[in-house]
């Protein structure tokens, strides 16, 4: 019986219909990458937008960037075609494409090696803390 349950839940799990939702930054036009704060985060249409764009736009009175979530073709697309347009100079712009959550955010500082307990942090996957907990189940009954 527990195998039963175990193996049901399993199946509903990892069935191809069912995609996580990433989410990313979005907003229009801000400077010094100020829009990549809590408030501008927003989750992307499943199974539709599976990544973050961000366009960096370097104009006359500063950089500007756009961030939002994509459809993989059309950031590959969008990204490839503005390649000769990235040269970091007035009007250029550069376009990149992601698919981790808040991909398009600002870039991670350089920091230190982990510790042991700063790597035991708590963003593990959804299906591996469900599988975990209903391993555990299992071997309670």
């Amino acid at each position: 019986m527990r195998l039963l349950t175990v193996t049901t839940l399993l199946s509903l799990l990892l069935e191809p219909g069912l995609a996580l939702q990433i989410q990313c930054y979005q907003c229009e036009e801000m400077t010094r990458n100020e829009c990549s704060t809590p408030e501008f985060v927003v989750n992307c249409t499943v199974n539709v937008q599976d990544m973050c764009q961000k366009e960096v736009l370097v104009m006359e009175d500063g950089v500007h960037y756009r961030k939002s979530c994509a459809s993989s073709g059309a950031c590959l697309i969008s990204s490839s075609g503005y390649q000769q347009f990235c040269t970091g100079k007035i009007n250029s712009v550069c376009i990149s494409c992601c698919n981790t959550a808040l991909c398009n955010g600002p870039r991670p500082r350089k920091r230190a090696p982990p510790s042991a307990a700063a790597a035991l942090d708590h963003s593990g996957p959804l299906v591996l803390s469900v599988l975990l907990l209903l391993l555990g189940h299992a071997a309670l009954c």
